[in-house]
């Protein structure tokens, strides 16, 4: 946060700053973006603060060196992002209703980047195809449809993240188990895993039957729009 109060102040000459509170509920290096969405915050209080639009190219910069999931923390919404997170394509997201499960344990990114066995600046065989190939569900989809398109899909960096943190396949499993559930995947380079679920209902209902035998681990039901 305090980083990316800075890099607004060089951008932008007198810019009004202050101090900031932060009450944080999330599991730290989870795989969920909360730092970049603190930093998003503290960037989004400062541009009320100043009178400073959320699309000014000033704010945008001291968000994209900020971190790379910060531009789309700013916007929040649902978004595809390309380059190195600079690249934001809204995307029309019916509501999701899903469970999130973190076993309490951090999973440090750069471990797991090391762990996918990437050059610098090398690209997964076949990428290029693939991003061409992707074609989501247009305006108006429901939540059906996109799970099934979300279901052709893989999370390359979940194969290294369980050499790294094998409780993570722990989690998977018992997201997996749970009644009613269409889709769980690991979120970003993990420790965090989500399932989504045809309705609230169901949602809630798997994750208090996780939070029930696994009392250890972070679990919060909700929905992704």
């Amino acid at each position: 946060m305090i980083r990316a109060a800075r890099l607004l102040a060089e951008r932008v000459p007198g810019l009004k700053l202050g101090h900031f509170t932060l009450d944080k509920h999330l599991p730290v290096a989870a795989g969920i973006g909360g730092g970049s969405a603190d930093a998003a915050a503290a960037l989004r209080l400062l541009a009320k603060a100043n009178g400073i639009a959320l699309d000014d190219a000033r704010l945008f910069e001291a968000a994209r060196l900020a971190g790379a999931d910060v531009p789309v923390c700013i916007a929040s919404h649902a978004c595809v992002m390309g380059g190195v997170g600079e690249n934001l394509t809204m995307l029309d997201l019916p509501p999701l209703s899903c469970v999130m499960v973190n076993p309490r344990v951090a999973v440090a990114t750069k471990d797991v980047f090391t762990a996918l066995g990437l050059r610098a600046g090398q690209l997964r065989v076949g990428v290029d195809e693939i991003l061409e190939a992707v074609t989501l569900p247009g305006a108006g989809a429901s939540a059906g449809e996109w799970i099934i398109q979300l279901s052709g899909g893989v999370n390359d960096l979940e194969a290294p993240a369980l050499r790294v943190q094998p409780v993570i396949g722990e989690v998977l499993a018992a997201l997996r188990k749970t009644q009613g559930v269409q889709l769980a995947r690991m979120s970003g380079s993990g420790a965090t895993c989500f399932a989504l679920y045809d309705d609230a209902v169901s949602a809630d209902r798997a994750g208090q039957a996780i939070a029930l035998t696994h009392p250890q681990w972070w679990v919060h039901a909700g929905t992704l729009s």
